[in-house]
């Protein structure tokens, strides 16, 4: 968890409430999208603490089209803005164009948001380009004395941004998930265990760890953690933890047992 800059609290406690009511009377009234432009970049100015004139561009162009704002620190690009009209609904399909541009151009993460509702997107470029929603906030639900909702805020923040807390907060999002507790119920030293266990409590019922593997797997989990990319994935980082553990109680049991050298 993130320790929250004074500045960043005290700004969002004195903005927030006059920028939700806006949002929700744009959203009411259905204004045209250039209309939410221009509330978005009041909002990323002051909630989110980005130098309207000197850290945000509207309309970047992209090929040949153009993205409504981008976001410059120290004149770097960092983050593209996709805007929707008030009224609207967000999809992915609004990110296509901005996410292929941002994969080539090197940028990692895209904000996509009508003012009320704010989607905080990762872009990857591995074999293929994809994306990963990683954080989504409803502007209007936000309380401002909620540690968790500050948290949360922070991730769209200048703040957040220059001390990289998007990436760590990804981070720790791709390790704390169903996925990665699954992968790690269903490892070997876990079964063991509730074999263990298993067998304390009944111990007239013989079960072997593979019978309790498959239950665990058929009938215990559920199939969408098990099955896909991002289960696979959090296998991979399960075993590649347990391998540096392993290592590194090799090499403190290598070291122990070394002969001792008196000159």
């Amino acid at each position: 968890m993130n320790k929250l800059p004074k500045k960043f609290v005290e700004r969002i406690e004195s903005n927030l409430k006059k920028y939700q009511r806006i949002a929700l009377s744009q959203q009411k009234s259905d204004v045209a999208e250039a209309d939410t432009v221009t509330l978005i970049k009041d909002i990323l100015a002051e909630v989110f603490g980005y130098d309207k004139y000197d850290e945000l561009t509207s309309e970047h162009q992209i090929k040949s089209t153009y993205c409504d704002l981008a976001i410059k620190i120290g004149g770097k690009l960092r983050l593209l803005v996709e805007v929707k009209s008030a009224g609207s609904g967000l999809a992915d399909n609004h990110l296509r164009q901005v996410i292929d541009y941002g994969a080539h151009q090197g940028i990692h993460w895209v904000i996509l948001t009508n003012a009320i509702e704010w989607r905080l997107v990762r872009i990857y470029v591995a074999n293929q380009i994809s994306h990963e929603e990683v954080c989504r906030i409803i502007l209007a639900d936000i309380n401002p004395k909620n540690e968790d909702h500050l948290q949360c805020l922070f991730l769209f923040a200048k703040e957040g941004l220059t001390t990289d807390a998007m990436d760590a907060f990804h981070q720790q999002a791709q390790l704390f998930n169903k996925f990665t507790v699954s992968a790690i119920i269903r490892s070997e030293p876990v079964i063991s265990v509730v074999r263990r266990e298993f067998r304390r409590l009944f111990s007239d019922i013989k079960i072997g760890n593979e019978n309790l593997s498959q239950l665990v797997e058929n009938e215990v989990i559920k199939r969408d953690t098990i099955e896909g990319d991002k289960a696979k994935e959090a296998v991979a980082r399960m075993r590649k933890a347990m391998n540096k553990l392993e290592k590194a109680k090799a090499k403190a049991e290598a070291a122990k047992a070394a002969p001792v050298i008196v000159s």
